[in-house]
């Protein structure tokens, strides 16, 4: 008989064998995990990475690869690939999902834009000692908010403003990405419109086609071409929406977490790291953000968007009162204390009751489980 099994009693092997027997189906749960503390954190490296770019002060070379420029971005995308399709699920209706996807997405950023056009600019003008007056009655603040409203991101400045700068003639930066997010949710709307969303073979046939396009158009560290980031884009969300669709058969273990974060460290080396490593980011921000159970972890609180979005124009005023002077990583702990009561406002104020409103107007779906069946 083996000495490690026992009739009516459970050994440390038993624990162990179990452990590893278990997939990320059997252990995600959506109303307990950690995927709102990792979106925030994704938001505060972008703040980093930022305090770099915006005061001209570049990281130590140890920091700038793939990993300090596009990695954390990326992750967002993966989170999104993640969750986003399961919104299509619970309701399978395109008035429904629209209304969803634009609640969560358009007021947050509409308010956003006001605030930077009448109150962060504005600041910024007065403390370079500008004409505010001038600036308002010019009518840039008011073509930054039209022009910016339909999510595409296609003015950068206000009335010329911010000037004198390393990065002048920009307010807000981070804003490029959302219009590649509702593309995507666009994509998604389609795909189920048409019956393939169920189809489990769409996912790795979609990462296989979108890997490939980064291949061939490969996203420069500093930006790129609308076709470059798409191809990225599309690549990390289709990562994260391949993971729910096998959650079944992938194990939920730290150990293949870290394994999974040391492929895309050393992947970032290669001129374009997602080739293989865009599997094991999104497991490894998935995984982790599942395996997690700690209360603190589980915020209800989903300060990331706001942090995300206000983050840019606040470090550029910071800028302009003079503290790009500071060390980059002392700077983004200053934008992160200003920035985060902007981002509260904007979950309890905007964000938060938007989302209610959702809840309000649109039919309540069955919301499957993450193991569901799909053909």
């Amino acid at each position: 008989m083996n000495p490690q099994v026992r009739s009516g009693s459970t050994t440390l092997s038993d624990v162990e064998q179990t452990d590893a027997r278990r997939t990320l189906g059997q252990i995600f749960d959506p109303r307990a995990n950690a995927l709102n503390a990792w979106r925030l954190g994704l938001a505060l490296a972008v703040i980093i990475w930022h305090s770099s770019v915006l005061t001209g002060r570049p990281l130590p070379p140890f920091a700038v690869h793939q990993f300090a420029t596009q990695a954390f971005v990326d992750g967002f995308f993966a989170i999104s690939g993640f969750l986003i399709p399961a919104s299509w699920f619970g309701k399978p209706r395109l008035r429904d999902y629209a209304l969803a996807r634009a609640l969560r997405i358009l007021p947050g950023m509409w308010v956003c834009l006001i605030v930077t056009a009448l109150v962060i600019a504005p600041i910024g003008l007065a403390i370079q000692g500008g004409s505010v007056s001038k600036l308002i009655t010019g009518g840039g603040p008011l073509k930054f908010v039209i022009r910016n409203s339909a999510v595409a991101y296609v003015q950068f400045d206000i009335g010329g403003t911010p000037t004198g700068i390393p990065v002048p003639g920009v307010w807000n930066g981070s804003l490029w990405t959302l219009q590649y997010e509702v593309l995507l949710y666009i994509v998604v709307a389609v795909l189920g419109l048409v019956g393939l969303l169920h189809r489990r073979w769409l996912f790795p046939v979609a990462l296989a086609l979108t890997l490939a396009w980064t291949v061939l158009t490969p996203c420069p560290f500093d930006g790129g071409t609308v076709t470059e980031r798409l191809a990225r884009l599309a690549a990390m969300f289709a990562a994260g929406a391949l993971i729910p669709r096998f959650c079944d058969v992938i194990p939920a273990r730290w150990s293949c977490g870290l394994v999974s974060a040391v492929i895309v460290r050393m992947a970032n080396f290669l001129p374009n790291y997602r080739a293989i490593g865009a599997i094991p980011l999104a497991y490894t921000v998935i995984i982790s953000g599942a395996l997690i159970h700690n209360k603190r972890m589980n915020l209800r609180t989903d300060l990331s968007y706001g942090t995300y979005v206000y983050a840019c124009p606040i470090q550029q005023v910071l800028v302009i009162a003079g503290l790009g002077t500071l060390n980059p990583f002392v700077f983004a702990v200053i934008s992160t204390v200003v920035t985060l009561p902007f981002a509260t406002m904007s979950w309890f104020l905007i964000e938060k009751p938007a989302m209610k409103l959702k809840s309000r107007i649109t039919r309540r779906g069955v919301q499957p489980a993450l193991t569901r069946s799909i053909p």
